[in-house]
């Protein structure tokens, strides 16, 4: 993520769950690195934050579309 500043602005509601989900690791091994500035790490921290609601959407997501297909399968 470093290398790439223009990736942090990447609209997060545009990613996909793998786009937002490999983004997620980077952020974090770059955190876990802890050589970024005070400054970079808290917008790592936000863009973090931000990465891994947006993999909990679609998760949700998911999880509804499952129950609705086993609703009208039990409904069938």
């Amino acid at each position: 993520m470093a290398q790439n500043p223009a990736s942090d602005l990447v609209d997060v509601s545009s990613l996909s769950y793998e786009q937002a989900r490999d983004e997620l690791v980077s952020v974090v091994t770059e955190l876990e690195q802890g050589s970024s500035t005070l400054e970079r790490s808290l917008a790592l921290w936000e863009r973090g934050e931000a990465l891994a609601a947006r993999c909990e959407e679609w998760l949700l997501g998911a999880k509804e579309r499952l129950e609705k297909a086993r609703r009208a399968q039990a409904d069938a």
